[in-house]
């Protein structure tokens, strides 16, 4: 019987895992490509030999997702396979029809199917949307478990952007690691908190690797989801965050509606600054979409470091996590709202001294008006992002991501740091369901 030909679309993240899970060893599939999009400077390179497997002794090839049509029929593909996360139901469907009407199957794996199991205990967080306080949402769990004196390691959805051979299987323990493994902002953002808060990450290609190196050291395997994708392992405890200011988008993004349908613990975030209306929509869709889910609404509090007053009367330069205001179609951030509530006489639109890829994203994302996405997918993005913030005439920087930008690019004006953290108000709360989840 002849082999299955099948193409992988994706973003070097699902589609990269999926294929190592379910096709590298399966001998009734042939993947005869990827696709990339959302992240640039993907396509063209082949995901490698060493890394395919012993069916693929030349790697497979890496191409742009507008050739998708072209490649169905140049190679004969027999099953086309979304493998990558959010994006709406009309976008995937888009995606569906154009795969059907070239002759080939569409199909999407589900977390049954492509799930690894862990020998430890694994608490998933993930969410409907990016920027729906993920990050800060992992970070609070990992210090309840620090503070009940188990050992976390928190293993990080991939990003990898670089040489993936050389990224197979990443540890970092120490601020010096994100030099060693040539990290770009985004995987500085996601990595830097933990590292600071004493926490290892793990991250990288192959998470079958990743998980047998993480169990030597872990009491607990605590899973940081990207973008709103499903969990790489089965999880004991399943955490999905919900954003109210982006009310209904709970049930109309892949794949984070299946999250949202999954999940034992679903967080309502920044019910601080959502409008009641918003909060309460979010709570109907939850109960009507998972109505065993455990609901817990949390403060996402703003706060500047060392303002002091500093931000008051001030042009400030509003920057912002990058992927939050792309991927997750926000208009704004936590430095936005910060640079409202601390005074600022004006907030500069950037968009005028925009360069390069920086300019583009604006092209790209018609929403982004009085903020500068944090973009930096390799250097030559970083230099230009820093580039952009210089040419601002702006008398402040505020940083809404979750690093510390000016200690890595170095801006020419002075710059603040805008910190969020996750506050629950719902009691009891995540400690009891930790306590007993961690009691089996």
């Amino acid at each position: 019987m002849a082999k299955k030909r099948v193409l992988i679309m994706g973003a070097a993240g699902r589609d990269f895992h999926n294929f190592n899970v379910c096709y590298r060893d399966n001998a009734d599939y042939e993947v005869v490509a990827f696709t990339a999009y959302q992240i640039p400077n993907i396509a063209g390179r082949k995901y490698p030999a060493e890394l395919a497997g012993g069916l693929y002794p030349n790697g497979i090839a890496i191409y742009e997702e507008k050739e998708l049509q072209d490649l169905i029929k140049k190679l004969k593909v027999d099953e086309v396979v979304f493998a990558y996360s959010d994006v709406s139901f009309n976008t995937v469907m888009t995606k569906g029809s154009m795969a059907l009407a070239c002759g080939a199957d569409f199909t999407m794996l589900s977390g049954e199917h492509t799930y690894i199991k862990s020998k430890k205990p694994v608490i998933a967080v993930c969410a409907v949307r990016t920027g729906c306080g993920k990050s800060q949402t992992t970070r609070f769990i990992a210090s309840l478990l620090k503070s009940m004196g188990k050992k976390v390691v928190a293993i990080r959805h991939p990003m990898p952007y670089g040489d993936l051979v050389a990224q197979t299987c990443q540890r970092f323990a120490s601020l010096e690691d994100l030099k060693k493994h040539k990290c770009t902002i985004e995987e500085m953002e996601e990595y830097e908190p933990h590292i600071a808060a004493g926490v290892i990450v793990y991250a990288g290609v192959d998470y079958g690797r990743i998980l047998a190196e993480a169990e030597k050291e872990a009491d607990v395997i605590l899973w940081d989801g990207g973008n709103n994708d499903l969990p790489f392992y089965k999880p004991d405890l399943h955490i999905v965050v919900t954003d109210p200011l982006r009310p209904g988008h709970e049930g109309i993004y892949h794949p984070g509606a299946a999250n949202l349908r999954m999940a034992d613990v679903v967080i309502i975030n920044k019910v601080d600054t959502a409008e009641p209306d918003a909060v309460e929509d979010v709570k109907d869709n939850v109960k009507l979409m998972n109505p065993k889910a455990k609901i817990i609404e949390a403060e996402s509090p703003v706060a500047i470091e060392g303002e002091n007053g500093r931000v008051k009367n001030k042009k400030v330069l509003v920057v912002e996590d990058g992927p939050t205001l792309t991927h997750g179609e926000m208009d704004y951030g936590a430095a936005y709202v910060a640079a409202k509530q601390y005074g600022a006489k004006e907030i500069v639109d950037p968009r005028p001294y925009a360069i390069g890829t920086i300019k583009k994203v604006y092209e790209n994302f018609k929403q982004l008006e009085d903020i500068l996405p944090a973009m930096g997918y390799g250097d030559e993005q970083m230099k230009e992002l820093k580039d952009t913030i210089n040419a601002v005439p702006a008398d402040l920087v505020l940083v809404g991501t979750p690093i510390d930008l000016a200690e890595h690019l170095h801006f020419n004006k002075p710059s603040l740091r805008v910190t969020y953290a996750l506050k629950e108000r719902t009691a009891p709360g995540l400690k009891e369901i930790l306590t007993k989840l961690l009691k089996k």
